[in-house]
């Protein structure tokens, strides 16, 4: 068994949210958030920032950790298990653009219920969910689109 551990990020915009659609090899096709491993010298928030960026083109900045997920999957007869620490982010526009290398085929910004419907995973639906109500909660306290947290 080998840990691994990654970081995403929640991308809103007006209400919004950044979904990823990725296409491998005919063997996975399904709407995803952004995220990815953690690199040497990187912390979580480093991390997150910079896959929502190599992964969707979007300039997000990070509002607050919202939680992790965890699962298990088997990579070439080993067990992986995956600890992905996620962070409520603000685009600064609808601009997206999908990693054609990381077989990223399509991108786009959907409405709370799109978005959750369209998410291929439980735990990423259950992530987005708990995203989703802290920013009805900061905009309620119209703290959301303030940069200090």
């Amino acid at each position: 068994m080998t840990k691994a551990t990654s970081c995403g990020g929640v991308v809103i915009f007006r209400g919004k949210i950044l979904l990823l659609y990725k296409s491998y090899k005919n063997r996975y096709d399904g709407w995803v958030l952004p995220k990815g491993t953690v690199e040497q010298g990187e912390t979580h928030e480093q991390t997150a920032l910079r896959e929502v960026k190599e992964e969707t083109d979007a300039d997000a900045s990070i509002i607050k950790y919202v939680g992790k997920s965890e699962y298990s999957f088997y990579s070439f007869h080993e067990q992986i298990v995956k600890s992905v620490h996620w962070y409520l982010m603000e685009s600064e526009n609808y601009h997206s653009k999908p990693q054609k290398e990381e077989f990223f085929v399509d991108s786009g910004y959907y409405k709370f219920h799109e978005a959750y419907h369209l998410l291929k995973f439980p735990n990423e639906k259950e992530i987005l969910k708990q995203a989703y109500d802290e920013y009805k909660k900061l905009r309620s306290e119209k703290r959301w689109g303030k940069k200090a947290r």
